[in-house]
């Protein structure tokens, strides 16, 4: 039955080859479970039901795409999405979580109408490739940052903004040890490797003081446990920004950002996934684009309905497939496992930053890797991208990274004498970042 439903026979691949390259890409992105929750916390959110939140939203939203598309692209709660919802729309724009969810769900209904009408694709056509892949390595520095900043390795400084931390703290000594190991784990391509450091350096930490009589890992009062409930983020969306067309004017460029992100996050992990599992024509068209295009739209509602930021494409399926994933059973296997962790709820709880802040690091690198893709010999392309990369962590915004790195190539594009080098959409969104920048727009209030 298995092998008929997904196609095997004519993906050239087995039941039992599905179901290793599911385990390898659950391998892979596991620490999204603990990374996740840890971020969004930051937020006031529970932590015990961020975590069986960012399992079941994993879990159901890659079922979906399994059926729906037949390919092993497994979603989770984004990495750098997260850090947006958390960093700045909650804590720099004071946005309560209930609303950002709001945010989010909108987000997901103007997503879903545009990948219904075709019009999502022609969006991220219009939208220069250079800067598609410059915001990619803008968000990977930025949770590359958080990273070091949660494990104490960046601290603020008065005279220099930042500085490095107490390397003979326990704690940073132990995240730079960890950020060491799992380098190392990767670059030497073991299995798992992201999830295997933080495993190791959370046993680590039950044997180093954190003072105080404590331990940087405390100790877990179980090992299994029935999943924590959902109740304090299940449904708790709201809708406040609707109320004031003050208050709607905040929340439009945070909307406009989580669409763009969202949408360039999810285009690229969609064709490179397939790309490697062989799944693009001649022509580089992917066939059947549409339903996971509907897809992962649902999958964004979803996400603000269960309550966590939004669910996107992971780039870590690519794993899966080098193991020799080719089918939905690929990501229907990883979606079990997901749900089978929720029984390991009292041991995500324990894992100190620590052993998380070498993980984003790590992410963060993997996302800064597309920055080779970028025409740097050509100065017209160069420019905006280098200040979309740097503009994003610097500012602590992606946001203003995203508007300045548009507005930069647009203006280009224009002095230039070339204004056909930009697109009729990239200088629309540019002008409502420049207006909304100098609180000209009324999208400013």
């Amino acid at each position: 039955m298995l092998k008929r439903f997904f196609k095997l026979d004519q993906a050239g691949s087995t039941v039992g080859r599905e179901m290793q390259a599911g385990l390898t890409t659950f391998a892979a992105m596991a620490y999204i479970l603990v990374v996740n929750p840890d971020i969004l916390a930051n937020t006031g959110m529970d932590k015990g039901a961020l975590v069986t939140v960012t399992a079941l939203t994993a879990a159901v939203a890659t079922t979906i795409m399994a059926l729906m598309t037949n390919y092993p692209l497994a979603l989770a709660p984004g990495m750098g999405i997260n850090a947006f919802f958390t960093f700045t729309i909650c804590l720099t724009n004071k946005v309560p979580w209930q609303e950002a969810l709001g945010m989010v769900f909108v987000n997901g209904v103007i997503f879903l109408l545009l990948s219904v009408t075709g019009v999502r694709e022609k969006i991220v056509r219009a939208i220069p490739y250079a800067l598609k892949i410059a915001i990619t390595c803008g968000i990977g520095l930025f949770i590359a940052f958080i990273g070091l900043k949660n494990g104490g390795v960046i601290v603020a400084d008065q005279a220099t903004y930042v500085s490095h931390g107490d390397f003979t703290s326990p704690p940073v000594a132990l995240c730079l040890a960890g950020i060491v190991l799992t380098t190392v784990l990767v670059a030497r391509r073991v299995p798992g490797a992201i999830v295997l450091s933080i495993a190791l350096v959370t046993l680590a930490g039950f044997i180093i003081p954190a003072g105080g009589g404590k331990t940087v890992t405390p100790v877990p009062t179980a090992i299994f446990s029935l999943p924590s409930s959902m109740a304090p983020v299940f449904l708790k969306l709201s809708f406040g920004f609707l109320k004031s067309w003050a208050s709607l004017q905040a929340a439009l460029p945070l909307i406009l950002t989580l669409l763009l992100v969202d949408m360039f996050d999810n285009i690229g992990t969609l064709i490179g996934v397939t790309k490697r599992a062989g799944y693009l024509d001649k022509d580089g068209h992917l066939p059947g684009a549409g339903r996971a295009l509907v897809a992962d739209s649902c999958a964004t509602l979803l996400s603000a309905l269960f309550g966590t930021s939004t669910v996107t494409s992971y780039i870590e399926s690519a794993s899966g497939v080098e193991a020799g994933g080719r089918t939905g059973l690929t990501t229907l296997t990883t979606a079990a496992l997901m749900l089978l962790a929720l029984f390991l709820t009292p041991l995500i709880l324990i894992v100190p930053a620590a052993a998380t802040a070498p993980a984003l690091v790590v992410v963060g690198i993997f996302m800064m890797q597309s920055v080779v893709e970028i025409n740097m010999a050509d100065f017209q392309i160069a420019a905006p991208a280098v200040i979309t990369i740097l503009a994003i962590p610097l500012t602590f915004s992606i946001a203003q990274g995203i508007g300045l790195g548009l507005i930069s190539a647009a203006l280009l594009a224009l002095l230039t004498g070339k204004p056909r080098g930009f697109t009729p959409v990239g200088y629309a969104i540019a002008v409502v970042f420049f207006l909304d920048f100098f609180h000209l727009f009324p999208f400013s209030g």
